[in-house]
């Protein structure tokens, strides 16, 4: 946790409210996201019980397993969800549109905007990973056969739990980590992942504080926890009784019609309450103005899902129970590039989260005092124009000279530290030498240097393009790492080893 976010949450706790730590959505939140509220059995390896799904405040859909411990209930409720999920897929695959690639000489296609799927809680999350995987290998044929549309869903299942780990994605988003990314509460992170209790402090009822409606949400009677784990009291005293009914009444068709009336309504019951409350999130998120680099990610999303709607429409395999080495490191990579990329550009985006960076000495801001927009560097081949500017700070610079810093309102544009001299009066003086962004030419154009007066922020983090890293190819790879056995000669001995 930084220091800016501790500060936070302590002026949270004060003040029984929780507190912006983000002056911008730092997330795409589509204009119909899919919102999907799932319950497990307790006591069973992620078996459904219910799930309350649809695209809009009105059109829930209840889905209920009578009895999850059968095996034909469990992928019945499967094709339900399919029967909902895929056409809603199917309604981002109509239009495309063309994207140039290598600098304009070509372009390629993609769908124009793409599906999002929002889920209560990271649990959610593992619940439909889980669930993707017991689906993607079923067989509409052979032993035990489920509906075709079973092992599609558990691909797209699988194709959005990988996306959620994707750093900066929206495609599957849980609410709480969506709500924690912009407002701090003065409870700990753990309790942060109750979406009651989250919701409690950042918009708490007329006369209640946040510890107070969070205290309210505690209590599972007037407020069910939002999944997919239920309350034991419920499941001992209503739950387990009216599964007991169901299965008890297989042979009297009326009695049956009852009972599963009955598990319906106590399920709706427990899930409606956090259907509400998920879209009361999609509202406070959606009054905050979105990054400026939110749609680029976005971009990201959309041509994941073009991708692997090809690969899925060109009949491609499932994705593996588990990657190869290779394909795990080349996988790790991704997502270490997209993690730091990720990190800079909500810095960029957003003066609260450049904050926590200047508390560490990676940025600092500075009011320009003497500029020289026309200086020209001639030491090389041909002259080039490097501009100068100084800049006088309160705060820290520990940059040394020759270190390249970048501003987040010309992210273009490098600066060099020329020279970082202390004032007597406790300030400090910084020299820059600018490249980039400013033309071919020996003259910048206006506005391409910063003026005097005006006020700056120079940071160390960069959103540079940054390249992807080299794996070696399947037939150079070792053979402890998934790659091509050894060769083996007539005696049975592999070559280059010596049995002894």
């Amino acid at each position: 946790m930084s220091t800016l976010r501790a500060f936070a949450r302590a002026q949270a706790l004060a003040a029984g409210v929780a507190q912006p730590v983000a002056t911008v959505r730092h997330l795409h939140l589509s204009e119909r996201p899919l919102v999907l509220v799932p319950l497990a059995m307790a006591g069973e390896a992620n078996a459904p019980l219910a799930a309350l799904v649809g695209d809009a405040p009105d059109a829930a859909r209840l889905l209920i397993v009578p009895q999850p411990r059968n095996r034909d209930q469990r992928f019945a409720f499967a094709a339900e969800l399919a029967a909902i999920v895929l056409p809603h897929l199917d309604g981002f695959r109509g239009v495309s549109e063309a994207v140039p690639v290598d600098r304009g000489r070509d372009v390629r296609y993609r769908h124009v905007d793409a599906p999002q799927l929002l889920v209560p809680n990271p649990a959610g999350i593992t619940f439909l990973r889980l669930l993707g995987r017991s689906t993607r290998f079923r067989r509409p044929d052979g032993e035990y056969p489920v509906h075709p549309s079973v092992p599609v869903l558990g691909r797209w299942l699988t194709f959005f739990a990988e996306r959620a780990e994707h750093p900066g994605s929206s495609a599957l988003l849980a609410m709480t980590d969506a709500l924690s990314l912009h407002w701090a509460t003065g409870q700990s992170v753990v309790e942060d992942l109750h979406l009651p209790a989250l919701l409690g402090w950042i918009d708490p009822p007329a006369g209640l504080t946040g510890a107070e409606a969070a205290a309210r949400a505690e209590d599972p009677a007037t407020c069910p926890p939002a999944g997919p784990a239920t309350d034991p009291d419920f499941d001992n005293t209503l739950l387990a009784p009216a599964i007991a009914a169901y299965t008890a009444a297989e042979d009297d068709p009326v009695a049956r019609a009852g009972a599963y009336a009955e598990l319906r309504r106590l399920l709706h019951e427990q899930l409606a309450p956090t259907w509400e409350l998920m879209w009361r999130g999609v509202g406070l998120l959606r009054a905050l103005p979105p990054g400026a680099r939110v749609a680029g990610r976005w971009d990201g999303d959309k041509d994941a899902f073009t991708g692997y709607a090809e690969h899925v429409d060109a009949g491609g395999a499932p994705q593996p129970r588990r990657d190869g080495a290779v394909t795990a490191a080349q996988r790790l990579h991704r997502l270490e590039r997209a993690l730091t990329s990720y990190a800079v550009q909500r810095a960029y985006d957003d003066p609260l989260v450049m904050a926590e960076h200047r508390l560490t000495g990676e940025a600092f801001v500075g009011e320009v005092t003497l500029v020289d927009p026309k200086r020209v560097d001639d030491t090389g081949k041909r002259p080039v124009l490097r501009p100068r500017i100084q800049l006088v700070t309160t705060e820290p610079v520990p940059m040394p000279a020759g270190a390249a810093l970048y501003s987040p309102a010309r992210p273009a544009q490098k600066a060099r530290v020329v020279f970082v001299t202390p004032a007597p009066d406790g300030k400090t003086e910084v020299v820059l030498e600018l490249s980039g962004g400013m033309g071919r030419g020996l003259t910048a154009p206006p506005g391409s240097v910063p003026e005097v007066g005006e006020r700056l922020c120079y940071t160390t983090l960069s959103d540079a393009f940054m390249p992807a890293g080299t794996f070696p190819a399947p037939e150079e790879t070792p053979w402890t790492h998934g790659g091509p056995p050894a060769v083996t000669g007539d005696s049975g001995e592999e070559s280059g080893l010596t049995l002894t």
